[in-house]
């Protein structure tokens, strides 16, 4: 019953923040060897995100190593594909090839340290335009990854972009990775993170935008912004409401040999019922996951 509205980064080297990261109500707590930990600390970082990992926590415990065209991409697979680390993070994929060679390390080292096949999930952040036109190859490529998340700061970096309040600009990107994760067969992406920490208004409306285009979740990278993409990535009491009475009242017309109904001034037939079946089962998810 996994939920993935959350993922909270916090930098491997340092523990307080760590230690406070894992205690929050994040769906999955992403601890970082990458860009929020200096070069000189990354090896050492190694052993402590997989030791913050075994800790006591509510919610996932994934570690983002860095990516596998750098210095220490190979070693951080070598050093954390261990039990009780429940995935990782592939920054700036941008080929097929770079990430069937990650599957490829993870795999062998799950079978040495007796892990299961497929036990650590992996999940490629996309966020070059490299990566954006190779998309539709990584989604559909067949190996371990569910979902893929998208990574706004260093793509428009990438393209010389400006990152606007409105992020206008980047919904072209966001949609390609939407559009490719279906056709992939994938879960909905991730959505990325929002780097001003003092605009809580601009945060809400990123977050709206990116569930009303079709992502499952955002990437988060302050303690407070948690609670805000828990919230608009849950459906309402009123959608779950009315999600339940339409699956039951559907339920009944389809047994009497009527595929559309009205409820409430609604028009009703598959689609809407197939909708209002997923806000129930995620609303059961949420609940699964509180308890």
């Amino acid at each position: 019953m996994t939920v993935f509205r959350s993922f909270l980064f916090a930098p491997g080297n340092h523990p307080r923040r760590v230690e406070k990261a894992l205690s929050l109500d994040a769906d999955a707590v992403i601890l970082d060897l990458e860009d929020a930990c200096p070069i000189a600390e990354k090896i050492a970082t190694r052993e402590v995100v997989v030791a913050a990992c075994q800790q006591p926590r509510s919610g996932l415990a994934y570690i983002r190593v860095n990516a596998t065209t750098t210095e220490w991409g190979y070693g951080d697979l070598v050093a954390v594909v261990r039990k009780g680390v429940d995935g990782l993070i592939l920054p700036k994929v941008e080929t097929v090839d770079e990430l069937r060679a990650a599957e490829w390390v993870i795999g062998n080292i799950e079978k040495e340290r007796g892990l299961a096949a497929g036990a650590i999930d992996l999940i490629p952040i996309i966020e070059t335009a490299k990566g954006l036109t190779n998309l539709r190859a990584i989604a559909t490529a067949g190996t371990r990854i569910k979902r893929i998340a998208f990574g706004a700061g260093d793509f428009t970096l990438d393209v010389a972009m400006a990152w606007t309040r409105s992020e206008a600009e980047l919904l072209p990107y966001r949609s390609e990775c939407v559009l490719a994760s279906r056709a992939g067969n994938l879960e909905a992406p991730l959505d990325t993170v929002w780097a001003e920490l003092k605009d809580g208004e601009g945060f809400r409306a990123s977050a709206v935008h990116a569930k009303n285009v079709g992502f499952q979740g955002k990437m988060c990278i302050h303690p407070d912004q948690v609670p805000v993409v828990n919230e608009v990535f849950a459906p309402t009491a009123a959608e779950v409401e009315w999600s339940r009475k339409a699956v039951a009242a559907f339920a009944e017309a389809e047994k009497a040999g009527s595929a559309s109904i009205q409820l409430e001034g609604k028009f009703i037939d598959y689609p809407i019922v197939y909708r209002a079946q997923r806000v129930v089962a995620l609303a059961e998810k949420i609940a699964a996951r509180r308890r």
